[in-house]
């Protein structure tokens, strides 16, 4: 049988050995730990500000509230467009007497034909998408003017052009998709010479 490893001896210093360590020992002196100073002044991380790329500090803005997209007319033929209704006759007395508030107007006085049409549709599907409700169209009465180049072939103007095409172009399959109603205005909002509207409620137009 092998025999077990023996363990190591330890070795005792003689008198000599051990006043050298002694005198070794009282000469040395312990080593100045340089401290990191960038270590040292680090903040506590959940103080620090986050900051943008750009080195400005990054402040919450505020919340921004849901918008709901702004509703469009749907598409409308002969077919199945809605027919106008009679104005109803407390709400034209109430914004004659100013208890209801016209919300838009719009002036076609003296505009061409052309114009006033493409203006007439844009203004009144603008205020639609609003969710306006009350708005007054100035067609003017139709008094003289100048002769202008859209005019009959004998250069007569005709009068109260606008007067008369308006409520035509109110009547037509896209505008009454988005017209409940009209009627002519007070002495004070231009009595022959306007028109109140009134416009559906959007949020019933699908």
């Amino acid at each position: 049988m092998s025999k077990p490893p023996s363990k190591p001896r330890r070795r005792h210093l003689s008198k000599e050995d051990e006043a050298l360590w002694e005198h070794t020992a009282s000469s040395l002196q312990p080593l100045k730990v340089r401290k990191d100073r960038h270590l040292a002044e680090m903040p506590d991380l959940d103080s620090i500000t986050p900051f943008l790329t750009d080195g400005k500090a990054a402040k919450p803005g505020p919340s921004k509230p849901e918008t709901k997209p702004l509703p469009t007319p749907p598409r409308t033929s002969e077919a199945n467009a809605p027919s106008l209704s009679t104005f109803d006759r407390k709400a034209a007395r109430k914004l004659r007497q100013g208890h209801f508030e016209i919300e838009a107007r719009i002036d076609l006085h003296g505009m061409r034909q052309h114009e006033a049409h493409t203006a007439l549709r844009g203004f009144l599907h603008s205020a639609f998408r609003k969710g306006q409700r009350w708005v007054l169209v100035i067609t003017g009465k139709g008094g003289p003017r100048r002769p202008r180049d859209d005019d009959d072939m004998f250069g007569v103007a005709e009068r109260g052009i606008l007067k008369k095409n308006v409520p035509m172009w109110l009547a037509e399959p896209e505008l009454r998709a988005i017209v409940v109603s009209f009627t002519v205005a007070a002495i004070s909002h231009g009595g022959e010479g306007a028109l109140y509207v009134q416009l559906r409620n959007p949020e019933k137009v699908r």
